[in-house]
């Protein structure tokens, strides 16, 4: 006698996700754009702080732009968090504060030293912050380093000594440490935006942007008293030139647009592969330096650039949040 009863097939089991590729190269591909705004974003920079006079007189005070760049910024994600239905918040988070008002002190020592600094030392310095996370973690009780990232650190310090030459006759002393004070408080934002959770982040960087702007507004009345005033030859200021304010506005307009091309490529690629293409703006600022005659390129500021940005590309793809 044959047993009619059908036994049901087994169901094969379910392989595991596979990662996301979403975009396929398009990610990196918006990542690169970022970069290459932001490179500009700096160029300018330095070039509204380069001297127009003997007495080393700026084109026009970093803290200017500095607070132009933030209001830009601000009005554009308080627009991109309303038009997406975002809820902006203000005081309803911890994590927040601490994302916003350490960015804020890392932007606005940065400025300082775009606006003082050769622009390619500056972003060599600010990109130590990986290795400040790397520090910052283990007294947080988060991950204590292994000796694979120690000779990472170590071998980004001596890489740093050798791109920016402290003993050059071109180094400000003051300038490059408002640069690692930068990297450094752009780390605490950094562990302080992965403890954020439940808030859109159009509406996190609306908030940054606010705050930052508050910052750049008491740091420009703190420096000049706002500078709106003439000088002893009678000449009006910076606020009387075209030229300055187009420099000024193309600053907040470049970071906005290096902004959007940065969110997108987060949003659709690997965090981890994102951020490592981001080192890419040291070689593309390094380049325009070089073609403007600002800061010529030599054999020592390679290999010590090569120094920083190896470790810091190596920790930033070891990480998985």
């Amino acid at each position: 006698m044959t047993d009619s009863t059908v036994l049901p097939t087994p169901t094969p089991a379910a392989e595991p996700p596979t990662p996301r590729t979403r975009g396929g190269m398009q990610p990196y591909v918006w990542s690169l754009c970022g970069c290459l705004w932001f490179a500009v974003m700096g160029l300018i920079t330095h070039d509204l702080g380069r001297p127009i006079d003997d007495a080393g007189t700026p084109s026009c005070p970093w803290t200017v732009v500095c607070f132009v760049r933030s209001v830009v910024a601000t009005a554009f994600a308080a627009s991109l968090a309303l038009g997406t239905g975002a809820k902006l918040v203000a005081f309803s988070s911890r994590s927040l504060w601490v994302r916003s008002l350490a960015g804020s002190t890392s932007m606005v020592a940065t400025f300082y030293a775009l606006s003082h600094l050769h622009v390619t030392d500056v972003l060599t310095l600010t990109n130590t912050s990986p290795i400040w996370v790397a520090l910052l973690a283990w007294p947080l009780g988060q991950d204590r380093p292994t000796w694979g990232v120690a000779l990472a650190i170590a071998f980004s310090v001596c890489g740093v000594a050798v791109a920016v030459q402290p003993h050059g006759d071109g180094f400000r002393a003051w300038p490059a440490l408002c640069a690692l004070f930068a990297a450094f408080f752009t780390a605490v934002a950094m562990l302080g935006l992965n403890r954020l959770r439940g808030i859109a982040p159009f509406a996190i960087v609306t908030h940054f942007s606010a705050v930052s702007a508050v910052f750049g507004g008491v740091a420009w009345f703190l420096s000049d008293g706002l500078g709106l005033d003439l000088d002893a030859a009678g000449d009006p200021r910076w606020y009387r030139h075209l030229d300055v304010w187009l420099e000024i506005l193309a600053v907040g307009l470049t970071a906005t647009i290096g902004q959007v091309f940065l969110t997108l490529a987060f949003s659709r690629g690997r965090a981890t592969r994102v951020a490592v293409v981001g080192l890419s703006q040291v070689v593309m600022v390094m380049a325009f330096e070089a073609a403007f005659g600002w800061k010529a390129v030599t054999p020592v500021m390679l290999v010590g650039t090569g120094m920083v940005l190896g470790p810091t590309a190596w920790l930033m793809a070891r990480e998985r949040r």
